[in-house]
């Protein structure tokens, strides 16, 4: 299947490689990378001969978070279009997190947003030395609603906490400490960092790596529709606020928010 802003290659140890291919955007996630990511994640759980999938991105970016321009159009949307939305990329994390293949992140740039809830769905991360990471919502008046659940069951609350509210940009050293990423190396050892988590699994069985990783979410706390719903009505109730208005009207005018105050 060809999709217009992601690329699955498949080498001929079944190895896939799902690249985030707007490079152009820094990988800014519109509604279409959105259902081309949740469309990929369908194919790819249903090919018995993929055994391990990375998930990779090109460019200078690995991924800005949301596009700027769906950002714009929701602020014209009426709740009920925005919430379908906020459930795109809601549903399109589930769709990754419940790959039965591991999914191993290959995070060679700066991540943001929506960017560090597409890490932390990965079974394992790793980053490239000089990359910057955060959570970067609440500076536009929205919060990290539906990439939340994936993003504390990767840190835990308290390291959570840390990163989650104040729209603090931190590097790979910190993502480590924070367990956002297992390891950081040098941009030009990165491949074969990866290459040495995936080459384990070849080895494997692969009906058992899935039952495996199954187990893991069965003995985790749940990522349920029920939560995934809570996530995105918390979404579009934060959207109805005049802060989201304010952050985001901020935003496009190049200007500071009014709630800005000097250090």
């Amino acid at each position: 299947m060809t999709y217009e802003t992601i690329r699955i290659e498949t080498d001929a140890r079944g190895v896939a490689t799902l690249t985030l291919a707007r490079a152009d955007k820094h990988n800014a996630m519109s509604e279409q990378m959105l259902d081309d990511l949740t469309a990929a994640a369908g194919e790819i759980a249903r090919d018995p001969s993929i055994r391990v999938v990375i998930l990779a991105a090109d460019g200078k970016s690995f991924c800005a978070g949301g596009d700027l321009a769906w950002m714009r159009a929701q602020m014209e949307m009426d709740p009920a279009t925005r919430s379908a939305q906020a459930g795109k990329l809601a549903y399109m994390l589930q769709a990754l997190d419940t790959l039965p293949q591991p999914l191993i992140g290959r995070i060679h740039a700066n991540a943001f947003g929506g960017g560090v809830g597409m890490a932390s769905v990965c079974d394992i991360a790793i980053g490239a030395e000089g990359l910057l990471m955060g959570l970067t919502e609440t500076r536009l008046g929205l919060i990290p609603a539906t990439i939340g659940p994936y993003v504390v069951a990767r840190m835990g609350a308290a390291n959570a906490r840390r990163v989650f509210m104040s729209a603090r940009r931190f590097g790979v050293d910190e993502a480590v400490t924070l367990g956002l990423l297992a390891k950081a190396v040098p941009a030009d050892e990165l491949d074969a960092a990866i290459e040495a988590e995936v080459s384990p699994y070849l080895s494997c069985a692969p009906g058992a790596v899935a039952e495996a990783k199954a187990l893991i979410r069965a003995l985790s706390k749940p990522i349920d529709t029920q939560v995934i719903e809570h996530t995105i009505k918390a979404l579009a109730h934060r959207w109805e606020s005049p802060e989201s208005g304010e952050g985001i009207a901020a935003f496009f005018e190049k200007r500071a928010p009014n709630w800005l105050r000097s250090e």
